[in-house]
């Protein structure tokens, strides 16, 4: 069954129809020369208005190149593979369902804090900006009653986890993009069956593609019949689709409407170092405790409500926040939810006016960098305007084709002051953004194409929050084991190796 999906993936089916292309003129030139220039022309005619039709959507400037590029040159099925893959085919069943499901949640789910967003705007104005995009684009308000705790690897968080899923009294609610059959899962899911025995209330949402070589087909079925209630994310289906571009990349583990999880693990061994793959696997995780949960329930229940077409009140699963008395946490948090169908890169908009707003210092962390104009010009920007500039990405990549692309940004990016730095231990997966010591973001959005504009991501914004402490802390070990790249780091790579990713830049946002 795997051997058969991987046969219909979109990479293969590409190359069969470049292959096919080449047959068929092959055999136009041979059997019909003579009606081959009427043929080509109205190829040509067909590719022009669809060319139109691209230029004038409101796709990404690199999506339109791209898709320009391929329909021009195979006239004859360029056309098919951009219906295929590149039409927002998503657009009407999936908007209309989301936007019932978004207007329920603005009008009757999400807490207003406009007393706190106007500290927030009386204390630092750049600061209100961000926030009140975030408000306003998805619909999550600003809280300054919420813990923070930052973990970094993923071993730190292993046995932090565990317990509080042990804590459990009255529901537990899972939305992951990879679950792998092992001991991380395991353990969680021996926690969830005695919970389930004690009436909790256990559902899980895993995205079937991202668990497509991890978990058995039908795994959803094992587990309601263990009493999780268990839903599967867009499920692949061996048709050609663009659907199946809109993934579910969202890592979110809530307890009790008390305590959630966030960032970039998922729940396969090698997140925890139980396993070693490329290398130490370096990610990060937050959790949170207080009012700032209440913006992930009602992402939760959004996607669930989605994905089961029902209509269930969030209101019941809210909790009071009253946090310890010892517990005193200061400055503000932002959860923030993304979704390719509003036309809106709420991620990249969030990641930009976050660059935009850096005067000391920007360091990302990283595992790709496959980035587009508007977050290249930006980030070299902020380096010619005197803001020191870090990027660590992996040196032992995962993807060897997407490691290629990322070290294909380096040369611009140094040439204009930005530093880059690869973490040498070996694959580092945290999506991180911190600036100034006072800013940070911690999420699931990596700097590529299919984070920002296709998949369905979710990130915690913070200023001035004490928890920023501990991600400096971790800035400054993780340079400490990572080595800088050099600037002639382009130059000395293979001519042939320069030409590919110049090529593979073009066509990034297809992959």
């Amino acid at each position: 069954m795997k051997r058969i999906k991987l046969f219909i993936s979109k990479t293969i089916i590409l190359v069969l129809t470049v292959l096919l292309q080449i047959t068929v003129f092959i055999v136009m030139l041979m059997k019909f020369s003579k009606y081959y220039a009427y043929f080509y022309f109205l190829a040509f005619v067909i590719s022009l208005i669809s060319s139109l039709w691209i230029v004038n959507s409101r796709m990404n400037p690199g999506f339109k190149i791209a898709w320009l590029i391929v329909i021009f040159t195979l006239p004859i099925f360029g056309i098919i593979i951009y219906l295929l893959f590149g039409m927002e085919k998503s657009g009407k069943s999936m908007h209309q369902k989301m936007d019932r499901i978004f207007a329920e949640m603005q009008n009757n789910f999400i807490l207003e804090q406009d007393d706190v967003l106007d500290r927030l705007s009386a204390e630092d104005r750049h600061a209100y900006r961000q926030s009140y995009y975030i408000r306003q684009k998805s619909l999550c308000p600003v809280y300054d009653n919420t813990a923070c705790t930052y973990y970094s690897p993923g071993d730190m968080v292993y046995e932090v986890i565990l317990e509080e899923l042990k804590k459990a009294k009255e529901y537990i609610f899972l939305e992951f993009f990879i679950i792998d059959d092992g001991l991380f899962w395991r353990s969680i899911l021996e926690i969830l069956q005695q919970k389930v025995k004690e009436g909790v209330d256990v559902r899980l949402i895993y995205d079937d593609v991202g668990t497509l070589f991890t978990l058995p087909p039908h795994y959803d079925r094992e587990l309601n019949a263990m009493g999780i209630k268990c839903s599967i994310f867009n499920p692949f289906i061996p048709v050609m689709s663009s659907i199946l571009n809109n993934r579910d990349h969202r890592k979110i583990m809530l307890i009790d409407g008390m305590t959630v999880f966030t960032g970039g693990i998922n729940l396969a061994d090698e997140y925890i170092n139980a396993k070693e793959r490329f290398g130490h696997w370096k990610d990060s995780t937050i959790m949170l405790k207080g009012e700032a949960v209440w913006s992930f329930i009602v992402m939760f229940l959004s996607t669930w409500n989605y994905l089961n077409n029902t209509y269930e009140d969030a209101a019941i699963y809210k909790r009071s926040f009253d946090l310890p008395e010892k517990t005193t946490p200061s400055g503000y948090v932002q959860p923030y939810a993304d979704t390719p169908l509003d036309f809106e890169g709420v991620s990249e908009n969030v990641y930009l006016n976050f660059i935009s707003k850096a005067t000391e210092y920007l360091y990302i962390m990283t595992p790709y960098l496959v980035v587009d104009n508007e977050m290249l010009t930006a980030l070299c920007n902020a380096a010619k305007c005197g803001v020191d500039v870090r990027i660590i990405t992996p040196r032992i990549p995962d993807k060897k084709l997407v490691y290629m692309l990322t070290r294909s940004f380096y040369q611009p990016l140094i040439e204009n002051g930005v530093k880059i730095y690869e973490y040498v231990p070996g694959f580092i997966h945290s999506k991180v953004f911190l600036a100034d010591d006072k800013y940070a973001i911690v999420g699931t959005v990596n700097l590529d194409y299919r984070s920002l504009y296709l998949h369905f991501e979710c990130g915690v914004w913070m200023y001035k929050h004490e928890c920023i402490r501990d991600i400096i802390t971790d800035f400054s070990y993780t340079f400490m084991v990572s080595e800088q790249v050099t600037g002639d780091v382009h130059r000395k790579r293979r001519y042939f190796l320069r030409l590919f990713s110049a090529v593979m830049r073009i066509f990034a946002p297809l992959f």
